[in-house]
């Protein structure tokens, strides 16, 4: 009897234990949320890789990758998908919005697809730097990418393929030879590209059984939202521009000033937004070193080199340090225009002289106005008589009030003690020809 008392107590308490450890089980899980917004970029790759890593680390049920971007770069978009397919843990990809382009390539990569009612996915045409399609090596290349992807995880590559060319044929799904296929919600979950249809986060969550689950949302720090910002291709040209012109005004101004400290910290800003935000590496700083060192030794070692050297330096490390070569090389560009136009308003209107070559050049002459003369001019014996104490043939000595004067004749002979007339002074020349008395000044 009591074997059985004790029997039902312990089947009584397992049947109360049962709903806390399930509800225990669910809380146990654990869902990492990292947004991909904006433009897909060097700085959103490193963002996902150290996401990743911290996921695994912790031991993460599932990543889900709340995306809303309209594209683009496409080395950046095949980096973030071979994160995807290395990654042990169960990823997903919850279009908030859009999931365009190189977005719709990394989608394809997540093992699971959800949508918002409002979401579309696709058009995920390759273009150049110009905005124009790519080549047909390039568009061959994106092709097969986009129908990989799609074949990874299970499915149909067709519609893969429509989103990157717009000569396959698709009229069922309004895109026509021309068009790329971009599909909305409904579309993506009739051809199985979306495995849902969600308001929000939390219903999706709740409805694939990570309802009571530990979530962890990935945010960039403060330093990286800086430097997010110090990227921008709105900024860059600023800072460059800033710099530039910062530094040449301070080669016009007496000591180290406001317009000095202005341009290295601007430098100091792009080369710490490049670097955290992972489109840089120490290389390109390093190398923009060498180029101001080699143009510090243009202004001390004659030759042109070091300064040519010191100033293709300078431009590679901005190149190293670009996530867009195009919008780099716009940037470049104003920085220079800048420059150029800071130097002529310093030398012209107002002026001024860099101030680091009045200690290397001798800026002084030795001019009338300055009171150099390289000779006395007697412009005031013109029309004074003196007689000849040598025969002038034609360079002879006259004596003007007792005063020996080194002369020369116009060019004939004049004899001894004949009478002369000074005719003009041509620096420390001094012309006569013999006195008539008619001639009088």
């Amino acid at each position: 009897m009591k074997k059985k008392i004790a029997a039902i107590l312990l089947l009584f308490m397992a049947v109360l234990l049962i709903p806390s450890i399930a509800k225990g089980s669910a809380q146990h899980k654990l869902v990492y949320i990292i947004p991909v917004h904006d433009e897909i970029s060097r700085s959103l790759t490193v963002f996902i890789d150290k996401s990743i890593k911290e996921a695994e680390k912790n031991n993460a049920d599932l990543i889900l990758f709340d995306m809303d971007t309209p594209g683009g770069s496409v080395s950046e978009a095949v980096n973030i998908g071979k994160k995807f397919e290395e990654t042990e843990i169960e990823s997903a990809v919850y279009a908030d919005s859009r999931a365009l382009s190189a977005g719709a390539y990394i989608a394809l990569h997540a093992d699971h697809i959800y949508m918002t009612p409002n979401a579309t996915m696709g058009a995920s045409a390759i273009v150049d730097q110009k905005g124009n399609m790519a080549d047909k090596k390039a568009k061959s290349f994106w092709r097969a990418a986009m129908k990989n992807a799609a074949e990874q995880h299970g499915r149909n590559p067709e519609y893969a393929i429509a989103m990157a060319d717009p000569e396959f044929d698709m009229p069922n799904l309004n895109a026509g030879k021309g068009d790329l296929l971009t599909l909305t919600a409904d579309q993506a979950e009739k051809v199985r590209y979306s495995e849902g249809t969600y308001k929000n986060v939390e219903s999706l969550l709740s409805d694939i059984g990570y309802k009571d689950a530990k979530v962890v949302k990935m945010d960039l720090s403060p330093s990286e939202k800086f430097a997010k910002f110090l990227t921008n291709p709105f900024i860059v040209p600023i800072l460059l521009t800033v710099a530039s012109l910062g530094l040449v005004l301070e080669l016009y101004s007496p000591g180290f000033g406001i317009a000095g400290t202005a341009g290295l910290s601007a430098l100091v800003l792009f080369f710490y937004g490049h670097l955290v935000s992972g489109l840089a590496g120490y290389e390109s700083l390093v190398m923009f070193i060498i180029g101001l060192l080699l143009l510090v030794i243009e202004l001390f070692v004659p030759g042109a080199i070091a300064g040519i050297l010191g100033a293709a330096a300078i431009i590679v490390s901005l190149y190293m340090a670009a996530g867009n070569v195009m919008y780099m090389g716009i940037s470049i560009l104003i920085a220079a225009a800048a420059a150029i136009i800071g130097m002529i308003v310093m030398v012209k209107i107002f002026g001024k002289q860099m101030k680091m070559f009045k200690k290397m050049i001798l800026f002084d002459s030795t001019n009338t106005e300055s009171g150099y003369v390289s000779n006395v001019n007697r412009l005031e014996l013109i029309g004074r008589i003196g007689i000849a104490k040598t025969p002038l043939r034609p360079a002879g000595t006259i004596l003007i009030d007792d005063e020996r004067v080194d002369v020369v004749s116009e060019g004939g002979y004049i004899a001894k003690d004949v009478k002369v007339m000074v005719m003009k002074v041509e620096g420390s020349r001094i012309i006569v020809r013999e006195y008539l008395k008619t001639e009088e000044f």
